[in-house]
């Protein structure tokens, strides 16, 4: 059976939370993780150079950040569950809607009956928040664990 985390998080992330990202998800790779992110710079970023081929990078919409990867931006039923769960989607851009629906699937899977493990990410209040945000509230929501490097390391004993 396939295991996935997600590894998600600021475009901010500081370089050595990020060094420390790519490191974590090396050493999934190796525990046969398969990584859940998005593409963007910052913490997706480290966290997709260090997962190796076991990936699945969701995107908003083709050419995103000059990446390849799955494409779900207008992907029907991530839409719907982005929409309950950003407090002004009406007044995003399509765009920001795009980008929304994308964590939807960074966090329960393509197919949406999917979901990860766990969740390691970084943000800057410690918190939900920012875009990173709604896939963390997704992921509380559907009891999945989630790990904020800015409250906490993650604890590398959960692998078994």
């Amino acid at each position: 059976m396939t295991k996935y985390f997600a590894g998600i998080g600021s475009r901010q992330t500081p370089r050595s939370v990020m060094d420390d990202m790519t490191l974590y998800a090396s050493i999934l790779n190796n525990e046969g993780y398969v990584l859940n992110s998005g593409g963007a710079d910052g913490a997706d970023t480290a966290f997709e150079n260090g997962a190796g081929d076991l990936k699945q990078i969701f995107l908003p919409w083709h050419g995103f950040n000059g990446r390849e990867g799955i494409v779900v931006g207008n992907k029907r039923g991530a839409r719907e569950i982005a929409m309950e769960y950003h407090p002004y989607w009406d007044n995003l851009t399509q765009g920001g809607k795009k980008l929304h629906t994308r964590n939807v699937c960074q966090i329960l899977g393509y197919d949406l009956k999917t979901p990860v493990e766990f969740v390691i990410c970084w943000t800057p209040d410690g918190k939900p928040s920012g875009g990173t945000g709604t896939a963390i509230k997704i992921a509380l929501d559907h009891g999945i664990r989630v790990f904020n490097l800015k409250n906490e390391v993650f604890p590398l004993d959960i692998l078994g």
